[in-house]
């Protein structure tokens, strides 16, 4: 039994797929089912259950897994353990960020941090909030940026910032002229979407709840639209489709710069979210977390509320 064959069967598990599992540990199909099948030999029991299009997990395989992550976790802890001797701001950091954080926060962020903190380069993942908090309790990353509401998975968060959002319109509609609006009037109009998975999509529906009673009969809002992320969105938007509410860091500081569309805040109570900066409560390079949300504190992002006086707090 390996570490290696571990990682294979927690991959298996999480992406219910073979195929897709060789590609997330860059090993080909084949390597990874000799190397499970090999796993299953050794304990006498079977892990999975091989469908034609789908991969199983038997009810024992559910426990194995779950020591697997664990045993992947303290292995890493254990590489961890051995760094803390050393300066805890020196080495790489690896960094989860959600999509819809990223491109706004990191043109910020990282060039702060490298002249800062050149001596802990940040290695940067981008994506969901399901797979960064995966990749956080399997020791894949350190710390992740994303925002609230996170599942219960008992890691440390530190509030960063607080972010309003603006909805976004074609400067043909008849609200570019409008100096606010207010969230209930959403639920009347051809709404833009993320699609699911998207950890913003859900805090709109917050806004406007209707949305997610959506269907082509009801009253109300008329059609909906599912991009994949917010630039394909705000295009659409441009074209004039539709509508869609953004986080204020998406908008650009030269709004000439997109002169097809209207950006208008929200009537109090503005509706907004939290980005938090979050990882693993084991994590022994606490100095390191620290620093980083410090150079997010420096940022000194337009229009957002940074947080640096919030204590520390477990999900």
């Amino acid at each position: 039994m390996t570490l290696t064959e571990l990682k294979y069967i927690v991959a298996v598990a999480r992406e219910r797929h073979f195929g897709r599992a060789a590609e997330a540990c860059f090993v080909s199909q084949p390597t990874l089912s000799v190397a499970i099948r090999k796993l299953e030999d050794e304990l006498g029991v079977a892990i999975f259950e091989r469908g034609s299009s789908e991969v199983g997990v038997t009810a024992l395989g559910e426990r194995i897994v779950a020591q697997a992550q664990k045993v992947l976790e303290e292995s890493a802890y254990l590489k961890e353990i051995a760094q803390q001797g050393h300066d805890p701001l020196s080495g790489p950091l690896r960094v989860g960020v959600i999509h819809t954080i990223g491109p706004y926060l990191l043109p910020y962020l990282v060039p702060r941090h490298i002249s800062s903190i050149p001596q802990m380069p940040l290695l940067l993942q981008e994506n969901f909030t399901v797979r960064l908090v995966e990749l956080l309790r399997q020791g894949e990353i350190d710390c992740a940026i994303m925002a609230l509401p996170l599942p219960e998975t008992g890691l440390m968060t530190r509030p960063l910032y607080d972010e309003p959002f603006v909805v976004a319109v074609p400067v043909s509609h008849p609200w570019a002229g409008r100096e606010s609006i207010d969230a209930n009037d959403l639920k009347q109009e051809t709404m833009l979407l993320l699609g699911h998975g998207h950890c913003f999509r859900d805090q709109v529906l917050g806004v406007c709840p209707e949305m997610s009673r959506f269907s082509a009969a009801a009253d109300g809002i008329q059609r909906s639209f599912e991009g994949s992320s917010l630039e394909t969105i705000r295009h659409m938007v441009a074209s004039g489709i539709g509508i869609t509410v953004l986080p204020i860091t998406s908008v650009p500081k030269d709004t000439a710069s997109t002169p097809l569309l209207r950006y208008i805040p929200f009537r109090a109570p503005v509706p907004d979210r939290r980005v938090v900066l979050a990882w693993r409560r084991s994590f022994p390079r606490q100095a390191a977390v620290d620093a980083l949300a410090r150079t997010v504190y420096e940022c000194g992002m337009p229009n957002v509320k940074m947080l640096e006086e919030s204590e520390i707090e477990q999900v």
